[in-house]
């Protein structure tokens, strides 16, 4: 990473399209290519502690009340590590670390019921084609306002939602139908545990320590992930397919999503750098035209 700042001169109304793009980029190189431990510790450590509910919850050491909130943020807290591993933030191909990368993703991604490399082809497919309303995975929970998405998350999640079928269209358009029998092996795998959990007396326990907070959790992604970053979701061009905005739970609370427009401008961008990207690089946003709110 390169720390030194990048001097912008104080009118950009006069710089061509090209030394925008000069500009812009060498901010984002100084924002990436380090390495993100907080993403690895982040990963192991999320689903360390929620696989430690379960024997704790089994053997009475924890009351299900109480482990029931911190599974709930556990699927919460799941996805964005994953995400960095769609991007090889953590390692690139061919680089010494490219297996961390990848156990990243794997070790993780099941706790969502969903193979690893579905998330990275379907997600990496909506950033080819963001608000696409024929290509784009994501544009399922496009919705007028804050509770309409909520709803249009739910609805997303039932059987013969268009939104399955545009992940199913995502992957054979990248020719991975391979991927479709692997995530039904998934979801077939998912409804066999909680079923022998109910099977064996613990049914409560498969409601409140994986299906309910997996909805719960699944849903806040939607839409802090998809709908907010993105809304109303009716324009592609690549300064203005997404924005930046101000969250009423501030950037923790919506996981980093306030600067998502810097995310999908230069995806290699490490998480946790995109703030300061997004400061020292709003200037040139302006300049651009794109969406930016009071942030």
């Amino acid at each position: 990473m390169n720390a030194q700042s990048v001097i912008l001169p104080d009118d950009l109304s006069q710089l061509s399209d090209a030394e925008l793009r000069r500009l812009e980029l060498k901010i984002a190189r100084k924002h990436s290519g380090m390495f993100p431990w907080g993403a690895v510790a982040w990963a192991f450590g999320n689903l360390a502690v929620w696989l430690s509910l379960w024997p704790l919850v089994f053997t009475g050491l924890l009351p299900l009340w109480a482990a029931f909130p911190i599974a709930t943020i556990n699927l919460a807290l799941v996805y964005l590590p994953t995400h960095e591993a769609q991007h090889d933030i953590i390692a690139r191909p061919g680089t010494k670390l490219r297996w961390l990368n990848e156990l990243v993703g794997h070790a993780t991604s099941w706790m969502m019921i969903t193979p690893f490399e579905v998330f990275r082809v379907t997600h990496l497919d909506h950033h080819r084609h963001t608000n696409d309303p024929e290509k784009d995975v994501d544009i399922t929970s496009m919705a007028p306002g804050p509770w309409s998405a909520i709803w249009a998350a739910i609805k997303a999640r039932q059987p013969n939602a268009k939104r399955s079928a545009d992940y199913v269209a995502a992957l054979a358009r990248n020719g991975r139908e391979d991927l479709i029998l692997l995530s039904l092996i998934y979801k077939l795998g998912f409804i066999g545990i909680l079923g022998t959990l109910a099977w064996n007396g613990y049914a409560l326990e498969a409601l409140f320590l994986w299906w309910l907070p997996y909805q719960i959790a699944i849903t806040y992604i939607i839409f802090f992930l998809s709908w907010a970053p993105h809304h109303p979701g009716n324009e592609s061009g690549r300064y203005r397919n997404t924005r930046s905005w101000r969250s009423a739970v501030g950037n923790i609370g919506s996981m980093g999503m306030q600067f998502h427009i810097v995310h999908h401008l230069h995806p290699y961008i490490p998480l946790y750098r995109t703030p300061a990207a997004y400061r020292e690089m709003r200037p040139i946003l302006e300049a651009r035209g794109c969406r930016l709110g009071d942030i």
